[in-house]
């Protein structure tokens, strides 16, 4: 019996959302170990669509347990917010269902407003295209040990410290950029009326896991955005502010590394990226056009366009190495239905060389050109296939050929947002 990891291998959107709903079925505890509310994950069950940007992804199943690990910034209104919107569409998330790591850091206003700035200063060339929702900060304040942590609204009477610790950092900011200072009292009110609204979602996440682990309970690890938007290993500075790749799960959760057993990259069937940064394979033409549309390539929170582009075999081969990825879910065959040919990156050009990797350095990543192989694509649909058998020639070649390229077999494919629409090929759990 396997503890399962799922990351995102390209940089985010690969469709993580029904595949961790589909594994939540098998699963008895989900855990969200990094990001904030900028990520979001649509799952359709039953004909309902729900549209989840911070809770785990395991919530809308009755009888599992949701976690949001230490790794998460939490803003506690988004929380508030979301929990709502469940509860409307016939979804009550309690705490016997949500637990919260006692030392995940708190989103505040302030983390919200800076954020806007900084983007809404910053020129075209070096916009990062955050979604201003004051994750970056958050993770500032927390690698610099100011920040407001969940378990400090348990104790009102050393709150107050703690703020002015904090805001004597952004008052220094806000007044360099001739803005008003927070109200301390203001702060502090505030989260006082939120405090008995999260707080009995609180726990020691790493005592329950441990706990469940070793009761033989399965563990669902769910990341959020992809591997590529890792602080460390993905297209810096045009990154997220958190760690993305499968090590995270353990830091993020309080779990040792050894109990992350399988660890399934999702791979969507050919490219997408929101927002700035290099993007070596995107198309700007007609072929990129219908790739988002018949995707449907629009963000879940942002609402923002995706830029598309062919499946980049060298950036997901990377990830396979820099994830430890066992298998890959593939995602979104369906939008390569009737497309005359495919054509897949396999290789980069840069300044007259051919490299199997993408650089570290910024200028570089934005000179390599894309060394593409093309197949014959298939006219056939393969939307809703439940079998092998059920699929055309062409998008079997397809698969194939990616597996070759990246290194790394197809553990599961998915042919539509439906979740019974699957191929299960290795289950994750039994692996």
């Amino acid at each position: 019996m396997a503890n399962v990891v799922v990351v995102g291998s390209q940089w985010g959107d690969e469709g993580k959302g029904k595949i961790v709903d589909w594994l939540s079925e098998q699963a008895d505890v989900v855990v969200r170990f990094q990001g904030g509310h900028n990520a979001g994950h649509t799952l359709v069950v039953n004909g309902a669509v729900y549209k989840l940007s911070l809770l785990p992804s395991g919530v809308v199943r009755p009888g599992k347990l949701s976690v949001i690990g230490n790794g998460v910034v939490l803003d506690p209104q988004a929380l508030v917010d979301e929990l709502d919107r469940l509860a409307k569409q016939g979804v009550v998330v309690g705490p016997e269902r949500l637990r919260i790591a006692e030392t995940t850091p708190l989103i505040l206003p302030v983390h919200r407003e800076l954020d806007a700035l900084r983007e809404n200063a910053a020129s075209p060339e070096t916009r990062i295209g955050t979604t201003r929702r004051g994750i970056g900060p958050a993770y500032e304040d927390k690698v610099g040990r100011r920040a407001i942590r969940l378990v400090d609204l348990s104790d009102m009477s050393t709150l107050p410290a703690k703020v002015e610790r904090l805001l004597t950092h952004h008052n220094l900011l806000r007044r360099g950029l001739g803005l008003p200072e927070v109200d301390p009292a203001a702060l502090i009110a505030e989260l006082e009326a939120l405090a008995p609204k999260v707080l009995p979602f609180m726990d020691r996440v790493w005592e329950l896991l441990d706990t469940a682990r070793r009761a033989g309970k399965r563990i669902l690890f769910e990341g959020a955005q992809g591997s590529l938007l890792d602080i460390d290993h993905g297209t810096y500075p045009y990154v997220t502010s958190s760690n993305t790749v499968a090590a995270a799960a353990a830091s993020g959760s309080g779990v040792g590394p050894g109990a992350l057993d399988y660890v399934l990259g999702i791979t969507k069937a050919y490219t997408t990226r929101v927002g700035e940064g290099p993007f070596p394979t995107e198309l700007t033409d007609a072929v990129g056009q219908t790739l988002g549309t018949v995707g449907r390539e629009f963000g879940v929170v942002t609402g923002r366009p995706r830029r598309c582009g062919w499946f980049d075999a060298v950036l997901v081969r990377q990830t396979v190495k820099t994830c430890g990825i066992h298998g890959i879910a593939l995602t979104k065959l369906d939008v390569l239905d009737g497309f005359d040919e495919v054509k897949v990156c396999v290789g980069y050009r840069l300044d007259g060389r051919v490299i199997d990797y993408l650089p570290a350095e910024g200028g570089a990543q934005t000179r390599v050109e894309p060394i593409y192989e093309t197949i014959p694509g298939w006219r056939e649909s393969t939307a809703g296939a439940r079998s092998w058998a059920d699929l055309p020639a062409g998008a079997v070649k397809y698969v194939r050929w990616v597996e070759e390229l990246i290194g790394c077999p197809v553990a599961i494919l998915s042919t539509s947002p439906e979740r019974d629409d699957t191929i299960l090929v290795q289950n994750p759990f039994q692996a």
